[in-house]
């Protein structure tokens, strides 16, 4: 992502989506793996996918060196 001077945003609350992601994929790699129970898995899942959503819905112009204000 780049700010508003053109150059690369370093800040981490551009990479929460891509870890929330890594972390349903690894939560369901590890049920498939036996690693942990199947209902583990069922109960991680919805709610990373949750509080992913809530970081979208409310996270929004938080980002100090990309917003325009």
């Amino acid at each position: 992502m780049e700010n508003k001077e053109g150059g690369k945003c370093g800040c981490p609350c551009h990479k929460m989506t891509g870890i929330f992601v890594a972390l349903i994929g690894i939560d369901f790699l590890l049920g498939t793996l036996d690693v942990v129970s199947q209902k583990v898995v069922g109960i991680v899942w919805p709610v990373l996918l949750i509080l992913l959503g809530l970081k979208n819905s409310f996270g929004k112009g938080k980002c100090k060196c990309c917003s325009d204000g």
